[in-house]
């Protein structure tokens, strides 16, 4: 393991401290997530970008000729999540999807 000497605003300071406190975890634990779920959306956004880089447009197009010309089911249109249809759509969704289980 090694140690680093870390130099950060008392406000930030202050509320990482708080943060720990309220996961009740210690200072070290919450900076070591901190830069391990940093890491991870870097790594991840360069894989991605790595993978991006490899397609063509003609394979995209390709793979959207596979792609049966249906109607979009309940479950994946856009809707306005606060309104009433929005929440009665999402419970016939949910009900369903418990009834085929």
């Amino acid at each position: 393991m090694s140690v680093l000497s870390l130099r950060l605003p008392d406000s930030l300071h202050d509320k990482v401290r708080e943060l720990a406190k309220r996961e009740d975890i210690s200072l070290n634990q919450f900076i070591a997530m901190a830069v391990a779920e940093k890491m991870s959306a870097l790594i991840t956004s360069e894989y991605l970008d790595a993978r991006a880089s490899r397609g063509t447009r003609k394979a995209f197009e390709a793979v959207l000729k596979r792609v049966p010309d249906v109607p979009a089911s309940i479950s994946d249109e856009l809707i306005e999540p606060t309104s009433e249809v929005a929440r009665r759509r999402r419970r016939a969704t949910r009900a369903g999807a418990t009834r085929t289980r």
